[in-house]
């Protein structure tokens, strides 16, 4: 999957060989289902709510009685957890599936795991991608089946689910998350469609590896909904494999909140009709968030304060049999240690890739 760049010895513990993806423990009892369109569109409402649109409280109260809610936080240590940050920042934890994914891959499993920090001020977020294939230290799971030694960090979601994952995210980084989102990537065609169409950028020219096996050139254009999941489902044409697909996954949200911001959705009533339709039947949340409360938090922030990150790594390697990601540990907490203290430029300048 990866480039090889160097390899740490680690016995292997998941097989009798390499595993894309650690087994799936089974799923919790009452485990809520997950919605179906993609949960950034909800994050572009509540800023043009936050805009000062008045139209846009009266959609979103609509889309707050829809939403999903997940016990993200049952059974998490408080004793285990890191303090709060800056008074008046905040931290979400989101998490993302594709559970129509088309290369049909098996297990309970999270794709996309990105940390969003709102500072104090609330005047911009910074969205910092974790990759999927991290090699952390995982908690034990709950039932102390699963978890208590190092593992792809996607593999806490598939042995105790959310819970887990917000622990070993907190571990990884120091960094307290203070709610959690739900999304599915699948929704991206319902989402974009209802925007009419989002523009991304193609760094170079290359094929989808999935049917219908479209050709996506070089340069601007515009993708409706089904080539823009497609779009942000590629990887394995790149040298760099899953990195690309962030990039690609986060061109595509970043396309989202400025379609949704730019093209005149909250003084057109079909197409804004549309948008909550889809945001409603998508949004999954920890018990205590409040869309309304957040609405007016990020009433400052617009797309254009938005900027996406990655998380500091070393590069790729093997460890446990497996293609893994490796975390630059010295920059990585220089780095969460600047979200914790608050510190925009620092994130910045630290989560910026080095040359």
């Amino acid at each position: 999957m990866y480039p090889q760049q160097y390899a740490e010895p680690e016995p292997a513990r998941w097989g009798d060989g390499p595993s894309e993806d650690p087994p799936a423990a089974a799923p919790p009892p009452k485990r809520r289902r997950w919605r179906r369109i993609v949960l950034f569109s909800l994050l572009a409402l509540v800023l043009l709510v936050g805009g000062g649109a008045v139209a846009g409280g009266f959609y979103l109260k609509s889309v707050e009685k829809g939403v999903d809610r997940v016990d993200a936080f049952a059974g998490v240590p408080e004793a285990e957890r890191p303090q709060g940050g800056a008074q008046g920042a905040m931290n979400i934890m989101i998490l993302g599936s594709d559970s129509r994914d088309p290369e049909k891959r098996t297990g309970s499993r999270t794709d996309t795991i990105i940390l969003a920090h709102i500072p104090a001020d609330h005047s911009s977020a910074q969205l910092t991608s974790i990759p999927r294939d991290t090699w952390v230290e995982v908690p034990k799971s709950a039932d102390g089946a699963h978890g208590g030694r190092k593992a792809k960090i996607n593999a806490a979601f598939a042995w105790g689910g959310v819970p887990l994952m917000v622990q070993t995210v907190e571990k990884f980084t120091g960094v307290r998350v203070d709610h959690v989102m739900m999304v599915d990537f699948a929704g991206f065609k319902e989402i974009v469609d209802a925007l009419g169409g989002i523009q991304v950028t193609s760094e170079k020219k290359f094929t989808s590896i999935h049917p219908p096996f479209r050709t996506f050139p070089a340069g601007p254009q515009r993708l409706d909904g089904a080539a823009a999941l497609d779009y942000a489902r590629q990887r394995k044409q790149f040298a760099d494999g899953d990195f690309a697909r962030i990039r690609h996954q986060q061109q595509v949200i970043k396309a989202i909140l400025d379609e949704a911001a730019s093209g005149g959705i909250m003084t057109n009533p079909g197409k804004l009709d549309d948008f909550v339709k889809a945001t409603s039947s998508a949004v999954s949340v920890d018990e205590k968030m409040s869309l309304l409360s957040m609405a007016g938090d990020l009433r400052g922030v617009r797309g254009s304060n938005v900027v996406f990150l990655t998380s500091p790594t070393k590069g790729t390697g093997t460890a446990g049999g497996q293609s893994v990601v490796f975390a630059d540990a010295d920059r990585a907490h220089a780095f969460y240690d600047a979200v914790r203290r608050d510190d925009v430029p620092q994130i910045l300048q630290l989560g910026a890739k080095k040359k």
